[in-house]
């Protein structure tokens, strides 16, 4: 009877290995240091879904997610060697290519299709067109990545920036100082300053217009999982599983956003969940919803396009270099594509 229970209990075990329920005896487990963009948020359910449902630990891994200070710092956290992995901004990674070769992260996991820069303006406000913002006051953090992109974002679209006032300003007085009219635009991420209106009783969509720098002539790319050169040299098949754990994670939050909450919630009990599910829904619809990605899936991207935005950020950067595509983003670790298809319509 008792060689009967072992038998029995080995083959369960085999069999729970091979269906990738947990690693199988024997294999190591690799401990990784995720960092995130910034503070918890709707658009990090998957993280935490696939961490609490065990999607980390069936491909052998062990990560510990913590709360960033912005996507270009994820970059510098990681190249520190503090972190393993992250998510943030790929057009980070391609300043330190050119600055530090050999030592940036590198993309492995493309999230966000479209950009997140923008200038928001109220609706009664005196910008009714992007050549309007001549002569007035825009507000934004002094390290933004949306002021820094601005001179490109004017160059493009004709703008006279000569009588352009700057208010350097924190990041949580951007809306509250548009919304009591101390400057006429703000320059922020879309899926951060959306939410924070509502947060203060506004209609970002009635009473706001929203100049996207994907819409007039700035076509980046934006947020992805991202990796250090150590981890990519010393254990591949981590990150191959990393990926592997997300992108099931995210196919489920993407059908489904109330599982994402409600494993938010269990981080963060202090969470508006009305909100961050909102969102989710705005994140899925203006940053990773594009038809590019009806075409070639969750977390890749188009390596033509990609060096289109290599060159825009050496401009706007005046980097002393431009680096390779491949220097930037590596889809060796994606999952096939079938794994990839968004599980919505893509518009």
């Amino acid at each position: 009877m008792i060689h009967f229970r072992r038998t029995a209990t080995l083959l369960a075990n085999l069999a729970l290995a091979a269906m990738g329920a947990y690693p199988a005896c024997g294999q190591a487990t690799t401990s990784i240091k995720f960092t995130l963009d910034f503070k918890l948020q709707g658009i990090h359910a998957w993280y935490y879904l696939a961490q609490q449902k065990g999607y980390f630990k069936a491909e052998g891994i062990e990560v510990t997610l913590d709360q960033g200070e912005g996507s270009a710092v994820t970059v510098t956290r990681i190249m520190s060697g503090a972190y393993d992995a992250g998510f943030g901004d790929i057009n980070a990674i391609i300043q330190q290519a050119a600055n530090k070769p050999g030592e940036q992260p590198v993309m492995v996991y493309q999230i966000y299709n479209r950009p997140p820069f923008v200038l928001v303006v109220k609706a009664s406000g005196p910008i009714k067109s992007v050549k309007d913002v001549a002569g007035k006051k825009l507000g934004a953090p002094a390290g933004s990545a949306t002021l820094k992109l601005f001179p490109q974002f004017a160059r493009l679209n004709g703008i006279d920036t000569a009588n352009i006032t700057f208010m350097n300003m924190a990041p949580t007085l951007q809306e509250q100082m548009l919304v009591q009219d101390q400057i006429q635009g703000s320059l922020v991420f879309n899926v951060t300053s959306y939410i924070n209106l509502l947060q203060q009783k506004q209609d970002p969509d009635k009473d706001y217009r929203w100049f996207l720098y994907g819409d007039y002539g700035l076509d980046l790319y934006s947020n992805g999982i991202m990796v250090s050169q150590k981890l990519l040299k010393e254990n591949p098949k981590a990150i191959a599983g990393l990926v592997r754990a997300i992108n099931r994670a995210m196919k489920e939050v993407i059908a489904n956003p109330d599982i994402g909450i409600a494993a938010l919630i269990k981080v963060e009990p202090l969470l508006n969940a009305e909100l961050e599910k909102k969102r989710i829904a705005y994140a899925l619809t203006n940053l990773m919803n594009a038809p590019e990605v009806g075409e070639i899936g969750l977390g890749d991207l188009k390596d033509d396009r990609l060096s289109r935005s290599i060159a825009a950020i050496a401009e706007a950067y005046e980097l002393k270099s431009r680096p390779a595509a491949a220097d930037v983003f590596d889809r060796s670790f994606l999952p096939p594509k079938a794994d990839r298809m968004m599980p919505i319509k893509t518009n």
